[in-house]
């Protein structure tokens, strides 16, 4: 199998590829998760210092930005947001607390789903908190998935308005800014590459994951995620059976889970389909490793 590591190792450090004499103070640049921090300092190279709300093993669904965090916004000149759950109830403060700061969404101009999960087979268990009794689903409002950067094409799109942003609050640069990010859309281009390759003809399209947090990989990649939690919810035993029973008509023998949420449910399924739990978080830093990771996993287990 082709190994992806020599053109990982930029995404995993930052590289300089600008030339030329750095400002004396680079641009303080806040964002929500750790991929966000890779892709600004990509970008920016030396020229940003990029600090991350939520840290490794904490989750953006319940995490409130410390004192010091909103301290240190009233120098930032840029905070560069993706939709996770905390940054709703915080912006307003944020805003407020650091009124000069740029705010630049990075999901602008892209086509959204939801973290709602797809009708299917295990949905008819009818004890999940958005059923009526016998299995219909309820029309109830779900909220918009924020994982955008799980496909590498999407991210190549925030690159962009990363690069656009930095360019207007540091025009001096902008060179540098250019050449930064056509390096980095040629390693997301690779990348990209690299999982089609990888997940060519596999028999299964399927996977299974605890937290639905990789629908915009399973949507690029022609993939289907089968989430076990819904809504923040693990399924009660009727929906926990209709799923091991799903599971294994479809031949899924991986379960992902994320160090933010529990195992129990996860752990349940795979004994019982003679699977296995893998740790895959969609918040790691060494964002072309770990989707790599993924992709070969998906890949070992769709195949006899």
């Amino acid at each position: 199998m082709m190994r992806f590591a020599p053109l990982l190792a930029p995404l995993l450090t930052p590289v300089l590829l600008w030339a030329g004499t750095a400002a004396a103070e680079p641009l303080h640049v806040f964002v929500s998760v750790l991929p966000m921090q890779t892709f600004v300092e990509r970008v920016g190279g030396d020229h940003v210092q990029v600090t991350t709300m939520v840290k490794p093993g904490q989750s953006p669904a319940t995490y409130e930005p410390t004192p010091r965090q909103m301290a240190e916004l009233g120098k930032t000149a840029l905070y560069v947001r993706v939709g996770v759950p905390f940054e709703a109830g915080w912006m307003d403060r944020i805003r407020a607390t650091s009124p000069r700061i740029q705010v630049l969404d990075a999901r602008d101009g892209l086509s959204l789903r939801t973290m709602g999960r797809h009708t299917h087979e295990a949905d008819q268990g009818g004890d999940r908190p958005d059923q009526e009794p016998g299995g219909a689903d309820r029309h109830v409002p779900s909220e918009m998935d924020p994982h955008v950067w799980t496909s590498p094409p999407l991210v190549k799109h925030m690159a962009r308005s990363i690069h656009d942003a930095l360019v207007s609050l540091d025009p001096g640069n902008a060179g540098d800014y250019d050449r930064n990010l056509a390096a980095f859309e040629s390693e997301l281009d690779r990348l990209d590459a690299h999982i089609r390759a990888l997940l060519a003809n596999i028999p299964g399209r399927r996977f299974m994951v605890f937290h639905p947090a990789w629908g915009y990989f399973a949507q690029t990649y022609g993939l289907e995620q089968v989430p076990i939690e819904h809504a923040g919810k693990e399924p009660g035993p009727r929906a926990l059976a209709a799923l091991i029973d799903q599971a294994r008509r479809s031949g899924v023998k991986v379960i992902f889970v994320q160090p933010q949420f529990p195992k129990k449910s996860a752990e349940q399924v795979a004994h019982a389909i003679g699977g296995r739990v893998v740790a895959a978080d969609p918040l790691a830093a060494d964002y072309g490793a770990n989707l790599t990771r993924v992709a070969e996993e998906i890949a070992a287990a769709a195949r006899p």
